[in-house]
């Protein structure tokens, strides 16, 4: 039973790091930030950073991997926010 729940961590953690892609994407292609609030992407980061940190603290493979990928996702986005202006 533990595994069928590791198995819908890990999708839920594909699906929701994958929604998350596509703007990367679009702001790397575009170096357009002009749709981006700077401030949602700053407390969406630390949100994320403290998912992180409690993802380590369970030993929980999925939210450690998503809110990684995530992680580093936002901090590109604000990073090309700051630089784009």
């Amino acid at each position: 039973m533990n595994a069928f729940f590791e198995i819908i961590g890990l999708l839920a953690a594909l699906l929701t790091t994958i929604s998350f892609l596509p703007q990367v994407y679009k702001t790397w292609q575009t170096k357009d930030t002009s749709g981006l609030s700077l401030t949602m992407f700053i407390v969406f980061f630390l949100g994320i950073v403290l998912w992180l940190i409690y993802g380590i603290y369970l030993n929980s493979l999925p939210m450690i991997l998503a809110n990684t990928i995530t992680a580093v996702s936002s901090m590109y986005l604000i990073i090309m926010k700051l630089k784009h202006k």
